[in-house]
């Protein structure tokens, strides 16, 4: 007897707990769907003065949260507009060079003719020019950076950047023709000396306001002696003398033709006699 009233007991709890566990899944689904996350949304200006102060302090993270939130909140405002260029900067700050170029491009587009637009154009240049490689890997960085700076200097050329992004391009193009510097030694060395002069005629032709120009025409001297090509090895050699007289490099190839009972001497109708006119007036 005894035992069928404690059976009867547990099962008269069971009976009663029962609706109160259904209850409770219930209350507990509806609290998960409430508490979904939902923004809360500030006032524009509010904002934009928070990620200010953040972006003064280095607190870098929280200032990129508080100008995309301007963003989401309030799309196409004025506020929004000034955001994204300085969540773009801010991007550009913490070395998230991708993010950074996407705002940009992405404020470009929207508003070209703003007073901002140079100022979004310059940072997407300057992500390119902080990723640029030493010579002996890929260049890509560097041609992507003149190719942003130069759009700079063309579309806003009386912008206060203009002086910095042109620096930029001239390193830029330093890297590039130093490139073309590393690969054309290579072949020099192995003696592929028809691949070699590819590469150095190139930096003539193409970069020749750069610092590799006169080691690349002593070098173009030096491979064309080893062909036995004399006249274009003494051309070489007189355009780097008439532009670089005192440079080691024409010292080196001077001798070199001397060791062979020559000298340097221009033979017109080459392409080096061109190049060199165009060394004279400056380069490219």
């Amino acid at each position: 007897m005894r035992a069928r009233r404690i059976r009867a007991g547990i099962a008269g709890v069971a009976v009663l707990a029962a609706p109160l566990f259904v209850a409770a899944c219930s209350t507990t689904e509806a609290d998960l769907d409430l508490s979904t996350y939902v923004e809360q949304t500030e006032p524009a200006d509010v904002l934009y003065n928070q990620a200010l102060a953040n972006l003064n302090a280095g607190r870098l993270t929280e200032a990129s949260r508080k100008f995309e939130a301007i963003d989401r909140q309030h799309p196409y405002s004025e506020y929004a507009r000034k955001a994204m260029v300085m969540g773009a900067f801010a991007n550009y700050r913490q070395g998230k060079y991708d993010e950074a170029i996407n705002a940009a491009k992405r404020y470009v587009t929207l508003y070209p003719s703003s007073p901002d637009a140079a100022y979004a154009q310059y940072i997407i240049g300057l992500c390119y020019f902080r990723q640029i490689r030493d010579v002996t890997q890929d260049q890509k960085e560097s041609r992507r950076t003149i190719e942003a700076m130069e759009e700079l200097v063309q579309r806003w050329p009386e912008s206060e950047y203009v002086d910095d992004a042109q620096d930029k391009i001239r390193f830029a193009r330093d890297q590039l023709a130093g490139k073309e510097m590393q690969t054309g030694r290579y072949y020099l060395e192995r003696r592929e000396y028809i691949a070699a002069i590819k590469r150095f005629r190139y930096v003539v032709e193409n970069y020749s306001n750069t610092r590799h120009i006169e080691e690349a025409l002593a070098r173009l001297t030096e491979a064309y002696y080893a062909m036995g090509l004399v006249n274009e090895a003494q051309t070489a050699a007189a355009v780097l003398g008439r532009n670089y007289p005192d440079s080691r490099w024409y010292a080196d190839s001077y001798k070199l033709l001397k060791s062979g009972g020559l000298e340097p001497r221009e033979h017109g109708g080459s392409w080096l006699a061109k190049a060199g006119a165009l060394i004279a007036g400056g380069g490219a």
